[in-house]
Parts: structure tokens; sequence; C-alpha cells
């Protein structure tokens, strides 16, 4: 990315909150017993492959500005208690989607008992988190991931969620600092 080419999120205002991460086990717990009503927000788009956690619902990062009242009033009107936000690694995309969605929550729709959280170590975090794991996915492939994690292995960063992907890179640390939040 040229240095005057800005990030697809530099179009949207900034955050104001940052949403807490919800651990693994407490979304598997929850997934598995159904002990609770979650609705997981999957913001990938070019790297929407391997698979998705089962029930997720896709809306892209760069068009999810324009979908969160919808996404508010449709998960308001089901009475979905938690809202959690995941991308491939659940350092970019999914924190920024979730800050702006806990944004809508609290200061538009005044809403203070729905919680929005961001899924811990998102996608990729998932699939490495085993099979316990994994057996709640649509279209798992493990080829796929065997692939994806041997060349982050060998090139030692991540192969989502950079500039190159359309994800704006760093937007997490980007969030919390917009946020107010310690670095």
């Amino acid at each position: 990315m040229s240095s005057t080419e800005q990030p697809w999120h530099a179009a949207f205002p900034e955050p104001t909150m940052t949403a807490e991460v919800m651990p693994q086990r407490r979304a598997l717990m929850i997934f598995s017993m159904k002990i609770a009503s979650m609705l997981l927000v999957d913001v990938r788009r070019t790297d929407y492959e391997g698979g998705a956690i089962r029930g997720s619902i896709n809306i892209p990062a760069q068009g999810f500005w324009w979908n969160r009242g919808v996404l508010f009033e449709l998960a308001y009107k089901a009475d979905v208690e938690w809202v959690v936000f995941t991308c491939g690694s659940s350092s970019g995309r999914a924190p920024r989607c979730a800050a702006w969605f806990l944004d809508h929550v609290r200061n538009t729709a005044q809403d203070e008992t729905m919680q929005v959280m961001v899924l811990e170590g998102g996608v990729k975090g998932w699939v490495k988190a085993g099979p316990q794991y994994t057996r709640f996915m649509d279209g798992y492939r493990e080829e796929y991931w065997k692939e994806l994690f041997a060349k982050e292995e060998k090139s030692g960063e991540p192969q989502a969620d950079t500039e190159a992907s359309g994800t704006g890179g760093d937007a997490a640390k980007q969030v919390q600092v917009s946020a107010g939040a310690p670095q």
C-alpha cells in the first residue's frame, strides 16, 4: 500500500469504545450447551476460506459500518444476549467492528444489556485450539489451515489481517489508542 493510500477504515469515524475479549472456552461452552443466545459475526472478506464457525453470519468489515444498525435491530428483536465479533485473528477488523457496534448499541440505541465482545484468537485461534473447536465449524478444510499456518510459521507473520488483504493492518491497536485505552 502506498503511503498516500488510506486504509479502508479511514473513511469511517473512529470508535469511541473498546469491546472486551470473550475467551474461546466461554464461546465454546455457550455454543455446545446452548446456555445463552449468542450471535457470532465473522467480518472476514477475502480470507473467508477454510471454514467458518457454525452459526456465524458473515458481514465483511469493509461494509459493516452501514449495517451496524440493522444488525442491532435483528439481534435486539431476536433477544440475543451476546454479539461476538471475529475475523482471522481478532486483532484487526473484529475489534474495530465490535467497537463500532458497541458505540451504536450504547450511544445510539441506548441499550445497556446487550453484550458486545471480540472472540479471543479469531478463527485461527479457534482452529488451533483443536478438534473440540473445529467440530463446531461449517466447511472446515484441515488442509487449508495446515497450509496457512505453515506459511505463517515460515514467514514469521500472519497471512491475514494485513494491509494487502484489505483489512487495515493493526486496527486493534488503533482502536485502543482512539478509545483512550493503554497501548
